[in-house]
């Protein structure tokens, strides 16, 4: 797919930590990035894009025991419980009517399979975070004191817009390996009637979530996504949040020295935040149904301190 394109050099790509740079552009002490576009103007756009009212969920279901630990405890009768008699409020010794269920819960959100959001702090070059913070700054006890998730703690809503581009190359997804280009963007833009504007979050459809649908997740380190020469492009838009129905960066990434060069660069330079492994297929059916290609988007990362991402149910409302 790369036949008659212009590629960015290795020297091209690892340029971009510069020429795409946000660090200073909204103050030293910044840790948001490119939620900093997300302005209360672009909010009120995104709420103006709310049209039929319908809502989806971009998000895969976390499999149990797949995906997480869970242990649950279950008390049919809480006056049961152990310890039951000790507690503060004297109408619980008594009450025989109500128990309760509760979990303890242990997962790991980061890979190739949660959806969940990278913030700025989940990865280094050279060392460095993203606004120029020294990877000492994350302990292993308490976590990143620097542009951890909780710097989101407000939520992220924006409009979104849901890129189809495995159906503007007619086919019903990507296959692994296959990059996205620029190209590729602005003629599902031109397909779909819809530009990307600043302060907007991009989602690409590459199809894989129809095969993870029809035949389960992959295994390995190949997959479609974004091919690092969409991040001028990205950048030049002043998109504020990506996502993708695989982790983001096309493998392989064509660069020797670059392993996942869109990572890399959105994090680090850019500040860009990341949202990892969507399941867009629900998104792309009723965009296609309503005609609609852009829509209000709520993003809520749990507020964990001092981490580098959270698992999230991104929800798309039309």
């Amino acid at each position: 797919m790369t036949t008659g394109r212009t590629m960015p050099t290795q020297d091209d790509v690892l340029g971009y930590f510069d020429t795409l740079s946000n660090w200073g552009r909204w103050g030293d002490d910044d840790e948001l990035g490119t939620l900093n576009h997300i302005t209360d103007e672009v909010r009120l756009a995104a709420a103006r894009a709310v049209r039929h009212g319908r809502s989806v969920s971009c998000s895969w279901e976390v499999a149990v025991p797949e995906d997480m630990e869970r242990s649950t405890t279950t008390c049919p009768c809480a006056a049961d419980m152990p310890g039951a008699e000790n507690m503060p409020v004297p109408a619980f010794h008594a009450d025989r009517r109500w128990g309760f269920s509760s979990e303890r819960i242990g997962i790991t959100f980061h890979g190739n399979t949660l959806t969940h959001i990278d913030s700025p702090c989940h990865l280094y070059w050279d060392g460095t975070m993203y606004n120029g913070r020294s990877h000492s700054l994350v302990d292993a006890t308490t976590g990143s004191a620097w542009a951890a998730v909780t710097a989101a703690a407000n939520g992220i809503i924006t409009r979104g817009v849901l890129l189809d581009v495995a159906a503007a190359r007619d086919v019903p997804w990507l296959e692994p390996g296959q990059g996205v280009f620029p190209e590729d963007l602005e003629e599902a833009e031109r397909r779909q009637g819809v530009r990307v504007r600043p302060g907007d979050a991009v989602l690409l459809r590459t199809g894989y979530g129809r095969a993870r649908h029809e035949a389960g997740a992959a295994s390995g380190f190949t997959q479609a996504g974004w091919h690092a020469s969409c991040l001028p492009w990205l950048h030049e838009r002043d998109v504020a949040l990506i996502g993708a129905d695989t982790p983001q960066d096309v493998q392989p990434s064509g660069y020797d020295d670059v392993l996942m060069p869109v990572h890399a660069v959105s994090l680090v330079a850019m500040g860009l935040w990341l949202l990892d492994n969507c399941d867009l297929e629900a998104c792309a059916t009723t965009a296609g149904q309503l005609g609609q290609w852009d829509f209000q988007l709520a993003v809520a990362p749990v507020r964990f301190a001092g981490t580098s991402g959270s698992p999230v149910n991104p929800i798309a409302t039309f």
